[in-house]
């Protein structure tokens, strides 16, 4: 039991991970997108942005157009902005179990597409910093904040949003803590801010510190930012009860940053009264009706997170809705841990589910525009 559970944990947590493209890394693993003026056409289907997140993601528009009707078109402009004001950069954090360049395959895009996706809609600054693999988020916060930084210096821009997808939300508040001079919003998906029931698993299988070396030892032809400091165990002690209970005493919000949380909903689960939210912009609330068959790589986790055979607490295979709460809360997306970054590889959300995570990247981008940042 306890071998199966640790085998699904391990390839369920790659949903996680940040594959940021090898083509996106300048100095410090950040990367400028380059030019596209292209938008889609809108659509009306339930996977295209409406009123506060029209999915136009380069628009520049104000809150006010933010209050138009469902599926309206946004002023598609490129989003260049000055130094001084928004639209500012977006930073794309990446979670846990996180590569770069994953053995030199040169493919691996841990948003898959959405960097791409976001440049053909006239997003010229997105950058996806890669950062360690393993590790809490004080040392992963550190080298996302050396990243941002290098990205303020690149652009001229004043601060930065940004959007991290599970520990990669957390790497984020420490960055907002530590400069919230330089940091406009932080918007998290699915990150696990009240921690993980599985950490708390995981850290009573005996062997840790051997796993810590054997990562270190083998990791760094897979895991390019594997060093020395690289540990598993730090990461599963940080989301355990104790550990985030500190996490989140130690790093506190910061004024004058823009914080909202989005959460993740499967196994078939509406949870309408979880993924309740007076604040939901209609790109969210538009999937209120819409469920996500679990993938089977989350079977062994999903049966922890559940919290048993005759309980039912809504997840999205990793991350429960209620701690993936944080700032305002908008809302639920049909989709699991992997499903929320499109993966694996960009296979789809499975059965009759219609979610398409690159049209919900342009609504939370559109979302930003909409009020400025």
């Amino acid at each position: 039991m306890v071998r199966s559970i640790v085998g699904g944990l391990a390839l369920g947590l790659i949903g996680c991970g940040g594959f940021s493209s090898a083509d996106s890394g300048t100095e410090g693993g950040t990367g400028a997108a380059t030019s596209s003026t292209t938008s889609p056409s809108p659509t009306t289907d339930p996977t295209a942005a409406s009123a506060e997140g029209s999915g136009q993601a380069g628009s520049s528009s104000s809150a006010a157009q933010a209050s138009s009707s469902s599926g309206s078109e946004q002023d598609s402009s490129s989003s260049t902005g000055t130094a001084e004001t928004g639209p500012y950069p977006i930073v794309l954090a990446h979670g846990f179990f996180g590569f770069e360049d994953f053995a030199g395959a040169g493919f691996a895009d841990y948003y898959w597409g959405v960097r791409e996706d976001l440049i053909e809609l006239g997003e010229l600054d997105v950058y996806t910093p890669a950062v360690d693999p393993f590790n809490d988020s004080t040392t992963r916060g550190m080298q996302l904040l050396a990243a941002v930084e290098a990205v303020i210096d690149e652009t001229g821009a004043q601060k930065v949003n940004l959007i991290g997808h599970s520990q990669g939300g957390l790497d984020a508040r420490v960055v907002a803590h530590l400069r919230p001079d330089i940091v406009a919003s932080v918007t998290t998906v699915s990150t696990p801010h009240h921690g993980s029931p599985i950490a708390d698993y995981a850290l009573l299988i005996p062997g840790g510190a051997v796993v810590d070396v054997l990562v270190q030892l083998f990791g760094g032809p897979l895991w390019g930012a594997i060093d020395s400091s690289t540990s598993l165990v730090a990461s599963m002690e940080q989301f355990s009860t104790d550990g985030i209970a500190e996490f989140n005493k130690t790093y506190t919000d910061a004024p004058g940053v823009a914080y909202a949380s989005i959460a993740g909903r499967s196994d078939n689960e509406l949870a309408p009264s979880e993924c309740a939210s007076e604040d939901a912009p209609p790109f969210l609330a538009n999937w209120a009706g819409v469920t996500d068959p679990i993938d089977p790589l989350f079977a062994a986790a999903e049966a922890i997170v559940d919290g048993g055979i005759l309980s039912s607490i809504p997840n999205d295979g990793l991350v429960r809705v209620d701690d993936a709460k944080w700032g305002t809360f908008l809302g639920c997306i049909p989709a699991d841990h992997i499903d929320e970054i499109g993966h694996l590889f960009g296979d789809g959300s499975g059965g009759d589910n219609p979610f398409d995570h690159l049209v919900f990247y342009r609504n939370v981008v559109g979302y930003l525009r909409a009020r400025g940042l």
